[in-house]
């Protein structure tokens, strides 16, 4: 049985205290992770001066570029000492990777259908008097609270959730409400909760049906918790490719694009796709600040481009970052152009392992939280 089955199994007075017991839980359990990783930096003696925002290496994308969280609390000190306790255990020249194929893993978490994430998302659940259908949940379907939220339904205790849409079929017995948490565009509000919970009565009022909520201060502390935590471990990795003292024509720079395997993309990039799970492994961005269109590539010419890896967003981000750096080196060397770091000074083989080293760090120590790098969870957290 899932730890989800757990929190909401049972119906009646069984189902409100199981969840009351279940949020409370939660909440404990943030908490102690983050205090946990505080106490592992002491004990190391791991602790830095200055600022403690996202780490970079040579060759990182700089900060005003990176769409992470950063703390303002002058008293909080991130847990970032689980990311370099990790990075200070990597071997020098241990560069050895063994992991199951990309399509291996997506084929899995295919296997996996959506479920609730009690862990990421405060839970609202409604047990109706009688089984209802979507359309009865019309409004909260259809609701827009600047923040995802989901709502699943189940047949019967025990039985397995179906996130519903607005052409699900059948009718449920047990619902429960998802509001996300935390997410890039920072942690949800008391307010931002409180309506949240005041849509979910409405409803269940209309239904009738009786609902349980956790109390909006402790989820809205228990997202701070979750943004923070997240915020220490949101990078991105940008390669520059530059051509020194001259520009690159925009046709040119995407014939040798698309030849790579890049795909023009609405975003204003140009986006290198799996095949076999449709997941955007990196991307490739204008140095300046024009985007990549059909229409601007015919007349451009610009000095270069970055190649861009968002490290929680994609399944096994080591392995992915190895082949975005090859493809940086033959694109660089079609382009006769060099990559380089923030100050122009080219990126030898230790700087690109280094950046390499930053990338597995990351990647293990977002895995010692529970947020699976490419996972659903990590895709939740790590977008809007």
């Amino acid at each position: 049985m899932t730890s989800l089955q757990l929190v909401l199994f049972a119906a009646g007075g069984a189902l409100v205290a199981g969840v009351l017991v279940y949020n409370w839980a939660q909440e404990r359990r943030v908490r102690r992770q983050i205090e946990g990783a505080s106490r592992r930096s002491e004990r190391r003696g791991d602790a830095q001066s200055g600022d403690r925002g996202v780490p970079t290496l040579p060759g990182a994308v700089p900060e005003n570029s990176v769409r992470g969280r950063v703390s303002t609390d002058d008293d909080y000190e991130p847990p970032l000492a689980v990311q370099d306790r990790i990075a200070s255990d990597i071997a020098e020249n241990d560069y050895a990777v063994a992991t199951e194929p990309l399509a291996a893993r997506a084929a899995a978490l295919e296997r996996d259908p959506p479920q609730p994430d009690p862990d990421i998302e405060c839970l609202v659940a409604l047990q109706p008097a009688k089984p209802v259908g979507a359309g009865a949940l019309a409004a909260g379907l259809h609701a827009r609270l600047g923040r995802p939220l989901r709502w699943f339904g189940r047949h019967g205790p025990g039985l397995p959730w179906q996130l519903l849409r607005t052409e699900s079929t059948g009718e449920f017995s047990e619902v429960v409400a998802c509001l996300l948490l935390a997410d890039r565009a920072g942690a949800a509000s008391r307010p931002l909760l409180d309506s949240y919970i005041r849509l979910v009565a409405d409803i269940a009022s209309g239904l009738p049906s009786p609902y349980i909520a956790p109390d909006p201060a402790a989820e809205a502390a228990r997202a701070e918790a979750l943004d923070r935590i997240c915020a220490d471990l949101d990078v991105q990795i940008g390669l520059t490719l530059l051509k020194p003292e001259a520009t690159i024509a925009g046709t040119r720079l995407r014939g040798v694009a698309e030849a790579s395997g890049f795909r023009l993309a609405d975003g204003g990039r140009f986006d290198w796709i799996n095949e076999e799970t449709g997941a955007v492994l990196y991307s490739l961005q204008n140095y300046r600040s024009e985007p990549f269109t059909a229409e601007t590539l015919r007349g451009m010419a610009t000095p270069g481009a970055v190649f861009v890896l968002d490290v929680p967003r994609v399944t096994e981000p080591v392995r992915v970052y190895d082949q975005m750096k090859l493809v940086a080196k033959r694109i660089a060397q079609s382009l006769d152009a060099t990559l380089v770091d923030d100050n122009r000074r080219p990126l030898d083989d230790a700087a690109l392992n280094a950046i390499r080293d930053q990338v597995r760090s990351t990647a293990a120590a977002l895995a010692e939280v529970r947020i699976e790098p490419g996972s659903a969870r990590a895709l939740a957290l790590f977008g809007g």
